[in-house]
């Protein structure tokens, strides 16, 4: 049976994150202040490693043929905007 699961990403260009395999990312969003994605997830899946990559607004995005996107969430009142992509 699948569930949904948060994992907490940083604010860092290039990350890491183990999911089961075949996870369905759904969203990312700021939680608390801690930006999340929530994805749906067999538990009992095998893991994999699923490389994110995180660009500010009017940041470079190399090999951007590769990203697909997440989606994007704000900090600090919005003053800060953050998109989502993971690396195909």
């Amino acid at each position: 049976m699948k569930k949904i699961y948060k994992y907490a990403i940083e604010i860092t260009d290039d990350q890491d994150i183990v999911m089961p395999v075949g996870a369905k990312i759904l969203t990312v969003q700021n939680q608390n202040g801690v930006p999340c994605i929530w994805a749906m997830v067999d538990p009992n899946s095998e893991k994999e490693n699923v490389h994110i990559r995180v660009h500010g607004t009017g940041h470079n995005v190399p090999d951007s043929d590769r990203l697909e996107y997440i989606g994007t969430f704000q900090m600090c009142g919005g003053s800060l905007v953050f998109h989502v992509f993971k690396v195909l």
